[in-house]
């Protein structure tokens, strides 16, 4: 799509009078505009590709009209679907036999009609009946009837969204994709997850999506160049589909509703894979959680580090443990101990976030950490941005440049604070001085004429609410800033105009979408994309 077209189309400063003409673009030569008093047949020359995206990109404004919602809506099912999710289409606006698509999405709100599921669950699309599957408060009767679907995709979708009166029911289907659905939905009952993570108390499955496929035994090229195939990676089946089964275990280890001990059985499971997921769970017992602290997989130990149910005791042996995405992971620990996170900050690159930990940090706690010895833990702490106001100007006259790029960005700061950092740290600090939302409109000017230029500066200028024309100016010599720059509402009217025909289209989208764009040539724009003559 003419991406000027797109970026006008969503352009918030766009007269009503021009909104209209463009939805008019849109749904030319859709007939079942004329009876809601639209225009048809315009004859833009747009291919109905392109009249689509404009449709798509209009569907977006909260400024439509019911009548051009609905007109947007027949013009195409992605468009309804769009519509339908904004809120902006009715179950009055919707037809189900012919705008299936949309009736999904507003069933899928909980906004359609009960009528429309008992409709689209005879639907010949297996694809509408698998969406439909997925959606929220279906009537019982259409339950049932998506619960015996001759396709496995419609009945796996509903296993893996239904009640826990029908999941149980399903974990008994004879197709392992069914019962692996069931192992995912969390509305499944407690008893049944067990059933289905252990495998005894159930009848054998009989198929699965290999051996549906191919025949046994069979194993999937993890490489494989058919391009119609769908089988998921490691997919494998010798008659007891061992790949499926083996993810009907892995999602009910995932799911918090499986009981504790159905779950602990797998500390010593061959697969990693289910160790790990194992090891993420909350609900560990202290004896498990310390055999898979030694577990010999470092994805292991790592899941277990971040497991905000392990206790200090655990965390101080993991914090020696070899490997830094263990300690890496346990840096990121709610419940670690600061003393902890002082020995973890000198051994392992952890970077400039707000750690969990440092995030609850009581008041006392806060005081300490702004007066610690080790400069990564006063880094940690000028992530937070709630800091007192003493706290914060004290770090922002830190000695260390780590401390005082994390603490730049902080609201409150001072103009002449600002200054400071900018003049005792330069390109290292200038990046996050520009994003504080507190920098004055000179100082935005002054950083972005610092030579060598700090890209990462211009970035930040161009998304900075108060950056003035001649520092959006400068931003624009920057690639990755130019296209932000081209949308900033004080970009200067002409400069606009001038990106509308940027080399870039993401430069002369957001050009097109700059609420500066004059109305003349907004006019204009809409005039061409009709087709007439530009001395009309």
């Amino acid at each position: 799509m003419n991406p000027v077209l797109r970026g006008l189309a969503a352009n918030p400063a766009l007269p009503a009078e021009l909104v209209g003409r463009l939805v008019e673009i849109a749904v030319a030569d859709v007939r079942p505009n004329l009876a809601i008093g639209l225009p048809s047949g315009l004859g833009t020359g747009l291919s109905p590709d392109l009249a689509t995206d404009l449709a798509c990109a209009l569907a977006e404004r909260a400024d439509l009209s019911r009548a051009q919602a609905r007109a947007l809506a027949a013009s195409s099912p992605e468009v309804a679907v769009l519509l339908a999710y904004a809120g902006r289409l009715t179950d009055a606006d919707v037809d189900p036999l012919t705008q299936p698509q949309a009736a999904l999405a507003l069933l899928d709100e909980g906004a359609g009609r009960p009528e429309w599921a008992r409709v689209l669950a005879a639907d010949p699309d297996v694809r509408h009946r698998e969406k439909l599957a997925a959606c929220p408060g279906l009537p019982a009767d259409v339950v049932e009837r998506l619960a015996a679907d001759p396709d496995v995709r419609v009945v796996a979708e509903l296993a893996l969204w239904t009640t826990p009166e029908a999941a149980a029911r399903l974990a008994e289907h004879p197709h392992a994709e069914v019962r692996r659905a069931v192992a995912a939905n969390e509305a499944t009952p407690p008893a049944v997850l067990s059933l289905l993570i252990g495998g005894a108390g159930l009848v054998p499955a009989r198929r699965c999506p290999v051996c549906d496929r191919e025949v046994p035994p069979f194993v999937h090229d993890p490489h494989c160049p058919r391009p119609d195939c769908d089988l998921r990676a490691g997919a494998a089946c010798d008659g007891s589909h061992g790949s499926t089964v083996q993810e009907t275990q892995h999602l009910a280890l995932r799911n918090p509703a499986t009981p504790t001990e159905a779950v602990v059985r797998f500390a010593d499971d061959p697969s990693s894979l289910l160790r790990t997921e194992l090891a993420a769970r909350q609900d560990l017992p202290w004896d498990v959680a310390r055999r898979l602290a030694d577990d010999p997989v470092p994805g292991v130990r790592a899941a277990l580090a971040q497991n905000p149910a392990v206790d200090e005791a655990l965390i101080r042996v993991l914090a020696s443990d070899r490997d830094p995405e263990v300690r890496r992971g346990l840096a990121h620990h709610p419940q670690v101990p600061l003393d902890v996170l002082t020995r973890l900050a000198g051994a392992t690159r952890i970077g400039p976030t707000l750690l969990p930990r440092i995030e609850s940090a009581t008041a006392a706690e806060v005081t300490e950490l702004a007066a610690s010895p080790h400069p990564a833990m006063r880094m940690f702490l000028a992530a937070r941005r709630d800091l007192p106001d003493g706290t914060r100007d004290a770090l922002a006259a830190d000695p260390d440049a780590k401390v005082v790029r994390s603490v730049a960005s902080h609201p409150g700061l001072s103009e002449a604070r600002l200054r400071a950092m900018v003049d005792r740290y330069g390109a290292q600090v200038t990046a996050m001085v520009a994003a504080n939302p507190d920098a004055s409109p000179s100082l935005l000017e002054e950083l972005s004429r610092q030579r060598p230029p700090v890209k990462k500066a211009l970035r930040a200028i161009a998304r900075h609410p108060r950056a003035t024309a001649a520092a959006l100016a400068a931003c624009l010599a920057d690639d990755r800033a130019r296209p932000v720059a081209a949308g900033h509402p004080a970009l200067p009217p002409h400069l606009v105009v001038e990106l509308l025909n940027d080399a870039d289209e993401a430069v002369s989208e957001a050009a097109a979408a700059n609420p500066s764009l004059p109305r003349s040539v907004m006019e204009t724009l809409v005039r061409e994309a009709h087709g007439e003559a530009a001395h009309d």
